[in-house]
């Protein structure tokens, strides 16, 4: 069996509202190896979009055990989980999150920025993050002069900077059309082919069938398997 990258034991997330508490996510395991491509789908409301900031470090569960690359998540300070994030999860969002003012290659250097890599290691870096994900052409193109599918590269480029632990993508066609969404999910099977580790957030079966391994999440609870929730 390969290395276990990720390890959580009956995470429970509950937020008070009012004079009560509202369960989210209640006891969830989940266990990822090294090199899986796995998709977590449930339609909203359900419980994904707390899983995927607990699985990114951007939350903390209110009781069970996370474990990332062994080390015990639910223990860190904010700083620290802060370093985790820049280190070990690679981002990629729905809505790109691109900085307008820089091109395509400064976006891509900005997480190297804030690992302290030094500048001309930053450049070349980004260049060959770019040109692994196609878009060799368009280093110096800043995001208004790109088209969606370009812009969702850069951002996946930008996400492989750092050479992550885990690639965490949320709804990562939801903007895009259906051919583009397409092309970016085949640049996701390429890249999980080249060993990377990744979640996909998603509602969509047809997006989640991408993967290799099927999650479910509904109210809360998290269960293997292809369900349709359409």
């Amino acid at each position: 069996m390969s290395e276990t990258i990720l390890d959580m034991k009956d995470i429970v997330k509950s937020y008070r509202m009012g004079d009560e508490d509202q369960v989210v996510l209640k006891g969830v395991n989940l266990v990822v190896h090294k090199g899986e491509f796995i998709s977590i789908l449930g339609p909203s409301g359900s419980g994904k979009s707390t899983m995927m900031n607990i699985i990114g470090c951007l939350d903390t569960p209110t009781s069970g055990t996370y474990l990332l690359g062994g080390r015990n998540i639910t223990d860190q300070s904010q700083k620290q989980l802060a370093r985790i994030r820049s280190k070990e999860i690679g981002f990629i969002f729905q809505s790109f999150q691109l900085l307008p003012r820089l091109s395509a290659r400064e976006n891509v250097e900005l997480p190297l920025i804030y690992a302290h890599v030094p500048p001309q290691e930053r450049k070349i870096r980004a260049e060959e993050m770019l040109k692994k994900v196609g878009l060799e052409e368009k280093m110096n193109h800043r995001p208004n002069q790109l088209s969606g599918g370009q812009q969702q590269r850069v951002a996946i480029a930008r996400a492989l900077a750092n050479n992550p632990t885990i690639l965490l993508a949320d709804e990562p066609t939801g903007a895009l059309d259906q051919k583009t969404g397409k092309q970016v999910m085949n640049l996701f099977k390429e890249l999980n082919q080249e060993g990377n580790t990744i979640i996909m957030i998603t509602h969509d079966i047809n997006i989640a069938k991408y993967a290799n391994r099927i999650v479910n999440i509904l109210d809360g609870n998290l269960f293997e398997g292809d369900v349709n929730y359409a």
